[in-house]
């Protein structure tokens, strides 16, 4: 059993890198850390703390290449982040207006998605940070979860009005609801 300790609270998200080496873990503490599986070595840079966030982490990703991740947060933003050195790429991005509690990168790594307790879905250029479209807007609750379909052309977003919302990211508009 591998088991890997260093956060100071509850530890809200964690995803494995691409090629299985890494997991990327996001806390309450404010904290990110990306942890090395074989080594687990302290005096790596990207195993300390990653600071950025001044509330509580909700959700990280790893780009597909496995060389930038993604953080939301309770404050209301975003941070694109080098999974190499632990340095902040681009942030702290600004659009949601309540918690970021979902990100993630589409498949081909150029955009990112984010989904927010503002009950709106946001599309990132991963690259430059700018908003790609307008906010989405249908769910009557928090956002939850979204994420890209593989061909990077529709989003999924689940939210705590208990639907499943499909968008279409080059419009805007709603493909579907359950």
């Amino acid at each position: 059993m591998e088991t890997f300790e260093g956060h100071a609270d509850w530890v809200n998200s964690v995803q494995f890198s691409p090629n299985g080496k890494r997991i990327l873990s996001g806390s309450v503490d404010c904290t990110i850390r990306v942890w090395d599986r074989k080594t687990r070595n302290a005096s790596d840079p990207v195993t300390r703390p990653l600071k950025g966030h001044f509330k509580g982490v909700k959700s990280v990703s790893f780009s597909p290449d496995g060389k930038r991740f993604v953080s939301g947060s309770e404050d209301r933003t975003i941070i694109i982040w080098d999974a190499d050195t632990g340095e902040m790429m681009i942030g702290p991005l600004k659009g949601h207006t309540q918690w970021v509690n979902s990100v993630s990168f589409s498949s081909d790594g150029k955009h990112i998605v984010s989904g927010s307790s503002d009950c709106t879905i946001r599309v990132w250029d991963a690259e430059t940070g700018g908003m790609q479209v307008e906010p989405l807007k249908g769910h009557m609750l928090w956002v939850t979860s979204a994420s890209f379909s593989p061909d990077g052309k529709r989003i999924a977003s689940g939210s705590g009005d208990c639907t499943i919302r499909v968008w279409d990211v080059y419009t805007g508009a709603m493909m579907m609801g359950h």
